[in-house]
């Protein structure tokens, strides 16, 4: 998180028991660290509390984290308090926060939010990324251009032309990790990654048109069985055939108690004999979600060459990540990309509702509301073509009321309007953060 917002010219400081880490951090960033423990108030007073516009309190204890927001609210009255709360007997509780119970504004529970992401990838066969704006109203979906594919080999225009019923925007095109701003004469090629807005209904009908479609899984199998296995295992369960691998016996009990349908095996997730015996070749989706990177990358690589039709493996080192995407292994899920929006939404200027990390960080998704009028506002009333977006920033749909609108370049934007933007370059934020902010003529 430090890494994500010290690029964004915030003043941060950094609290950890951990002098080392603190050091490690200090050589590769710009910002100020402070060691101690992060719910003691003479350690926030030291870190800065009275002057913060927020505490984001994220160490791997709930409590630590719930009491570090609540000093910092009794003693420093800071605004906004973020914790990290994991633990359900705590999430289920709707009355234990709030202003007169723990004071914390948001809570994120990074394991969900997870969960929540590769649920989307296993819902929509072929994805590279799926991200939802307004409501689930709009979609943006990644995915990787075959040869096979309608479009493959010819111009962007053409979509348009094959599918004239359809309302879509394609927001950006990657080649080679190079971004291309996509216009009518933009030429498809196989490998691009192709990030394309429309309604949650005519999505596959647009992946048709990049690709072969896939058929729905049917068989998934999770490599351990930990907060996130265990979640996405009751999440499918009813749907689809369910395997989790779990190598801790005692842990495989627990959750066979906990599952209705999912068959639990106790073993190591990179045993090939194993693999073997439950007819991995069989399996649609092979997830490995352990707390354990090099395990995740392994058992993966093995299940992919053991004939898995599509793999994922949970990575937490960044390198990682980079490094595996373009191999054997489909789909790398970084835990960061899938959490930092979560938080992104509340420090970004402007009414910004929604934000969404791509590519790694590189990129960015937001949904912001437009304010004012056409005197005090740099968008309202203003048709698309007219409005000074940054390069590489594309306005991909509009939101009004319960009207979805593919933005195209005669649309002309209302005050109360959700704008769903496509940023390939987040170093941009701020100049769309400025767009969206109300002049001081706005009462």
């Amino acid at each position: 998180m430090a890494e994500n917002l010290v690029s964004e010219s915030n003043d941060i400081t950094v609290v950890d028991v951990q002098n080392e880490r603190l050091r490690e951090l200090a050589d590769r960033f710009d910002l100020r660290t402070v060691q101690g423990h992060g719910a003691h108030p003479d350690v926030l007073q030291r870190a800065g509390a009275e002057d913060a516009d927020m505490i984001i309190a994220v160490t791997n204890s709930d409590e630590t984290n719930m009491v570090a927001c609540q000093v910092a609210y009794t003693l420093f009255h800071t605004p906004t308090k973020i914790a990290r709360v994991r633990a359900p007997s705590f999430l289920e509780q709707q009355n234990l926060f709030g202003p007169d119970a723990l004071p914390i504004d948001v809570r994120i529970s990074p394991e969900q939010l997870v969960t929540d992401y590769i649920l989307r990838l296993i819902e929509n066969p072929g994805t590279l990324q799926v991200t939802d704006f307004a409501n689930d109203r709009v979609r943006l979906v990644a995915v990787r251009a075959y040869y096979g594919g309608l479009l493959v080999g010819h111009e962007l225009r053409t979509l348009y032309e094959h599918m004239p019923q359809v309302d879509v925007r394609v927001a950006a095109i990657y080649r080679h990790d190079r971004a291309i701003q996509p216009d009518g004469d933009t030429v498809i090629e196989a490998d691009d990654e192709v990030f394309f807005i429309a309604a949650p209904q005519h999505i596959r009908s647009v992946m048709g048109e990049l690709r072969r479609l896939e058929k729905p899984y049917k068989r998934l199998t999770f490599a351990g069985g930990g907060n996130i296995g265990t979640r996405l295992a009751r999440a499918t369960e009813r749907d689809y055939r369910v395997k989790v691998i779990e190598h801790n016996l005692g842990r495989c009990k627990q959750i066979a108690e906990v599952l209705e349908r999912s068959i639990v095996l106790h073993g190591d997730a990179a045993d090939e004999e194993l693999l073997l015996e439950e007819n991995i070749e069989d399996t649609d989706v092979f997830c490995a979600v352990t707390n354990d990177d090099e395990a995740n990358i392994l058992s993966a690589m093995l299940a992919k060459r053991l004939g898995a039709r599509k793999v994922m493996a949970l990575i937490n080192r960044t390198a990682y990540v980079d490094l595996v995407q373009s191999g054997p292994i489909d789909i790398a899920i970084s835990p960061q990309q899938a959490t930092i929006g979560s938080l992104l939404k509340h420090i970004r200027r402007g009414d910004v509702v929604v934000v969404h990390s791509l590519r790694r960080g590189a990129a960015e998704a937001i949904e912001a509301i437009a304010h004012g009028d056409q005197s005090s506002s740099k968008v309202v009333g203003r048709p698309i073509e007219a409005i000074s977006l940054p390069k590489g920033t594309d306005i991909g749909a509009i939101v009004r009321g319960d009207e979805v609108i593919i933005a195209h370049h005669d649309v002309i934007i209302e005050s109360e309007d959700h704008v769903i933007l496509f940023l390939q370059d987040k170093l941009k934020v701020p100049q769309v953060e400025k767009l969206f902010q109300v002049g001081v003529t706005f009462f």
